[in-house]
């Protein structure tokens, strides 16, 4: 089935979050547009600071209230606008259909239950009228499912016993347990030493193909999405850049930050004597009103960068980037 013919599970639109604080409004997240569609891993990329966490945290209605807040836009999973939805009915969708793991495993398990209380706990939730003995099988065959050795003693096992990439594969037990719909991946390999880092990738691209689950993927790293996503959202400072297939972003870059991103992924096969890095840092949340947000830290900014919003321009079939360059170039094209 080609990506145009997969049916969109969730579509973001016009998403705009915002932390109310002493300084004034701060716009974390500032109209973003995308869909998750049935059975793909997208990837949602950018440093920290470009809104990423944020849409994650506002998909699943965790945003910390105060301060922050959903101004604008919808969320829709399955026709249902989710930013609508009470506390009580937002809980249902949280677990059961659409599912979060995050970057440190430590702090979302507790210390003082062992994995199998914590693994029931969630089962029994979700599955109202299931006895104890039932969840429990349920946790052991979804441990084994996430590839983790001696299932049923482990669960008699405290987190601080288990390894960090154990911790995460426990973790995505956890959020597996209800076959959501949609899981939620926010940074999931970053506190892990690369060769964990792999073997986690490669289970979340093999439960993605066997259970069907849509995997929304936050990722700083561009090598991630490289080996593990179907399409790709770039996101900087609050805003998509740039949106398209994984093959086609590689090897056709639009946007100047996408390209700085892809030099920064180091290769094995080249001798450097430094790794490249996008020089500056992401602007604070809503310090750049007018012009185009990447300006201060592109080699290719020109006057227009700063004095207007560049749009979002089509620059392939299911290729987009926010960049006056592209306009610039069809210009030359037509002389």
């Amino acid at each position: 089935m080609s990506m145009t013919e997969q049916k969109e599970l969730l579509q973001v639109h016009n998403l705009e979050t915002t932390f109310f604080t002493d300084d004034g409004a701060i716009p974390a997240v500032d109209g973003i547009t995308f869909s998750l569609r049935e059975r793909e891993i997208l990837g949602i990329v950018g440093e920290s600071g470009s809104g990423k966490s944020v849409t994650s945290l506002s998909i699943m209605g965790l945003i910390p209230s105060p301060p922050g807040k959903i101004t604008k836009g919808e969320i829709l999973f399955e026709g249902k606008d989710l930013t609508k939805l009470k506390e009580k009915e937002m809980r249902e969708i949280r677990g059961n259909d659409i599912a979060m793991i995050f970057q440190e495993p430590m702090t979302s398990l507790n210390p003082l239950f062992t994995i199998g209380k914590q693994l029931n706990e969630a089962i029994l939730l979700h599955n109202k009228g299931w006895s104890k003995k039932q969840a429990t099988a349920r946790a052991i065959e979804m441990m084994k499912l996430v590839g983790l050795p001696r299932a049923e003693q482990l669960i008699k096992d405290y987190p601080h016993q288990l390894s960090g990439g154990m911790r995460q594969r426990v973790m995505i037990a956890m959020a597996l347990v209800c076959d959501p719909k949609v899981l939620i991946a926010d940074e999931p390999t970053t506190a892990l030493d690369v060769t964990i880092q792999a073997q986690i990738l490669q289970l979340m691209r093999e439960l993605n193909h066997r259970l069907n689950t849509a995997v929304m993927l936050i990722t700083h790293d561009l090598g991630v999405v490289a080996e593990t996503c179907e399409r790709v959202v770039v996101m900087y400072g609050g805003q998509i850049v740039e949106e398209g297939p994984v093959s086609e972003i590689f090897k056709n870059p639009q946007h100047p930050y996408t390209k700085g991103l892809i030099q920064s992924i180091p290769d094995m096969r080249v001798k450097k004597d430094r790794l490249y890095s996008i020089p500056g840092s992401v602007p604070k949340p809503g310090s750049i009103e007018i012009g185009c947000r990447f300006a201060e830290r592109c080699e290719f900014a020109f006057d227009r960068c700063t004095k207007e919003n560049p749009p979002i321009y089509q620059t392939g079939e299911q290729h987009t980037s926010r960049c006056f360059l592209v306009e610039e170039k069809e210009r030359e094209l037509n002389v």
